[in-house]
């Protein structure tokens, strides 16, 4: 059965994902596309819940548990929101998904990869998105950017180190080899998040056109 499309935006903290979801869903509404917006964590009752542990909290929390109410976030919400959505034929924007994991808690904090993929699979029930539009601005600059939004979340005030770990992850996710051997990460396209809202959006839209003509071959200007 035909199904909507998943697409995903990955990125370093300041890449503009939320953003540029924004701007994608203006457009998608513009072209009566139909489409739902979700966000990790959060994006139901449960996930918002988690997701003010994760972020505004002051409580420290050791590596393992961020990761699993990461996880636990992800299975309420591919459950609940997502794979409901998909079955109606929408389009699905979301703000993060696993690479997140993947680049926040396997590289940035150094847990075992066969455990948090294995949790992965758990919390997804082998959901692959269609598409990861991954953008890339240099971790100093992302970090201007979130501090431009106002107080840093838990996770951003991880040092820049970790921040730098995680930039490097996430480039090193847009190699072949590395796709190959994790296909449940589906196609991944590293779009360039420097420069103004529209040329990146420009960006954005040309690679969602090129890689799905419909519904997407409308919104490209």
């Amino acid at each position: 059965m035909a199904r909507g499309k998943l697409i995903v935006f990955e990125g370093a903290e300041g890449a503009g994902k939320t953003t540029q979801i924004r701007i994608l869903s203006e457009r998608l509404t513009e072209a009566a596309v139909s489409w739902v917006g979700v966000r990790e964590p959060g994006g139901t009752p449960v996930g918002d819940d988690i997701r003010d542990i994760v972020l505004h909290q002051d409580e420290e929390l050791t590596a393992a548990t961020e990761a699993l109410l990461f996880m636990a976030s992800r299975a309420e919400l591919v459950a609940r929101e997502i794979m409901p959505a998909l079955e109606k034929r929408s389009v699905v924007l979301v703000d993060r998904f696993f690479l997140s994991t993947y680049a926040y808690q396997i590289v940035g904090r150094g847990l075992p990869e066969n455990e948090v993929r294995a949790a992965n699979r758990l919390a997804t029930a082998g959901l692959v998105p269609d598409l990861t539009l991954l953008l890339d601005v240099h971790a100093s600059h992302g970090l201007e950017r979130a501090d431009a939004r106002g107080k840093r979340d838990r996770i951003e005030r991880s040092g820049d180190d970790f921040h730098a770990r995680v930039a490097n992850a996430f480039r090193q996710f847009t190699d072949p080899k590395w796709q190959h051997s994790h296909p449940e990460c589906g196609p991944i396209k590293l779009i360039d998040g420097t420069g103004d809202e529209a040329t990146v959006h420009a960006r954005i839209a040309s690679a969602l056109a090129s890689a799905f003509p419909q519904p997407f071959g409308s919104i490209e200007s």
